[in-house]
C-alpha cells in the first residue's frame, strides 16, 4: 500500500487511471457550464449536462423533477425571465460533489427580486445526475433607484 500519493507516471493496482477519465469532465467543470448556460437562458446547452435520469429536489428529499424531460419543463418558463441571473458567490468541490452559494436574480409575480440558493451537485461522468436546492425567502427589490 502506498503511504502517499504514487509518483507521477506510476500506477496502483485496482486505481483508475487518469487517462481513463479524459473523455469526461471534472464535476466543478460540468455544473460551470450547466450554470453559464443558466445565465445564458439556453435551455439545449442547459440539458446537455443533466442526465436522463437526473433527480432534482428541494433539499433534503422534496422532489421537485424527475428526469431530464421533467429539468427541461422546470426552465422553459424561467428562461424567458430577462433579469434571469445565478451570480456564483461561493464554490466548494469534494470528489464528485459541487456545492454553490448564489444570489440569484428573478423575475416573481410580485416584481423582480433575489434568492439566496445553496445548490449541491453531485455528479456522475459528464452529467448531473442529483441536485438539492436550499432556498432562501424571495427578496423584493424596494422600487427605490
Amino acid at each position: 500500500m502506498w503511504p502517499f500519493p504514487p509518483p507521477l507516471g506510476s500506477s496502483i493496482p485496482g486505481v483508475c487511471e487518469p487517462e481513463s477519465l479524459l473523455p469526461f469532465m471534472n464535476p466543478e467543470a460540468v455544473v460551470q457550464k450547466q450554470l453559464d448556460a443558466y445565465n445564458a437562458r439556453d435551455i439545449e446547452a442547459f440539458m446537455e449536462v443533466w442526465a436522463e435520469d437526473a433527480q432534482y429536489y428541494a433539499h433534503p428529499s422534496t422532489i421537485l423533477a424527475n428526469g431530464a424531460e421533467a429539468i427541461r419543463e422546470r426552465h422553459v418558463l424561467r428562461f424567458q425571465e430577462p433579469n434571469l441571473h445565478g451570480l456564483l458567490v461561493k464554490r466548494v468541490v469534494l470528489g464528485s460533489t459541487v456545492v454553490d452559494y448564489e444570489t440569484v436574480t428573478r423575475t416573481f409575480p410580485e416584481g423582480p427580486g433575489i434568492l439566496h440558493v445553496v445548490a449541491i451537485y453531485e455528479v456522475t461522468g459528464d452529467r448531473i445526475s442529483k441536485a438539492w436546492f436550499l432556498i432562501g425567502p424571495k427578496i423584493l427589490d424596494s422600487g427605490d433607484s
